[in-house]
């Protein structure tokens, strides 16, 4: 089989990417076969690109199947680990915007009952 190509891959669906990576396996297997029996040494370099391949076509089943998930969790509240944004760690713990801004009714009430003196300056 030829190189895999990612691009047209990505055309392709679910179920032809499936069945192009058990070729590649099976290809793969023989090709092992062939090395232990001494087979010829043009057998025995396709053994890499014949794994680059099926690295490629993992990638693409990967890379579509993360984006199933991107687009099915997208409007949920709770998202799986993998998919949230990663950040650092102490970024991830901050207080949100809305949590740091809430005041208590004790606050509350101080602010609305001794409000900030506006002192008028003389220029």
């Amino acid at each position: 089989m030829p190189l895999a190509k990612a691009k047209q891959l990505r055309q392709k669906t679910k179920d032809d990417i499936l069945k192009q990576l058990n070729d590649y396996k099976a290809e793969l297997a023989s090709l092992r076969v062939d090395q232990i029996t001494g087979g010829s040494a043009s057998k025995i370099g396709k053994i890499k690109s014949v794994r680059r391949s099926i690295a490629v076509v993992k990638t693409v089943l990967q890379e579509q199947t993360r984006a199933a998930l991107r687009k099915h969790f997208n409007s949920a509240k709770y998202k799986p680990l993998d998919l949230r944004p990663k950040k650092t760690r102490a970024i991830r713990r901050q207080l949100t915007r809305k949590e740091a801004s809430r005041i208590t009714l004790r606050q509350r009430k101080h602010r609305i009952h001794f409000p900030k003196r506006v002192f008028a300056v003389k220029a």
